[in-house]
C-alpha cells in the first residue's frame, strides 16, 4: 500500500460528502489538498486510489457523463459520491 493511500482515500470521500444532488469534482482537487504547492507528482497515485473507491462503490468516476475506469481513462475525468456520477454531468 502506498504511504499516502489513507490519506488520499479521505481527502476524496470529504471532497465527495461536501458535493450533493450529484455534483462532481476534479481529482486535481484531491492532489492540491494533499499538496497545494506539488500537487502535480500526486496525480497518478490519485487515479490509483480512485479506481480503489470506485471497485468499492464509494466513489463514481465519469467522462463527459459515462462511467469510467479513473486508471484507463486518458483525459480529465470526474468523480462523484457513490452512483451519484452516473446522473450525469456535474458540476464542482
Amino acid at each position: 500500500m502506498n504511504v499516502l493511500e489513507p490519506r488520499l482515500r479521505a481527502i476524496r470521500l470529504e471532497l465527495a460528502a461536501e458535493r450533493t444532488g450529484g455534483r462532481t469534482f476534479c481529482p486535481s482537487e484531491a492532489a492540491r489538498r494533499l499538496d497545494p504547492r506539488d500537487w502535480r507528482r500526486h496525480m497518478e497515485d490519485v487515479r490509483a486510489v480512485a479506481a480503489g473507491l470506485v471497485a468499492e462503490g464509494l466513489l463514481t468516476a465519469t467522462q463527459a457523463g459515462d462511467r469510467v475506469d479513473p486508471v484507463r481513462a486518458h483525459g480529465p475525468i470526474r468523480l462523484a459520491a457513490g452512483s451519484a456520477g452516473s446522473e450525469g454531468r456535474g458540476t464542482a
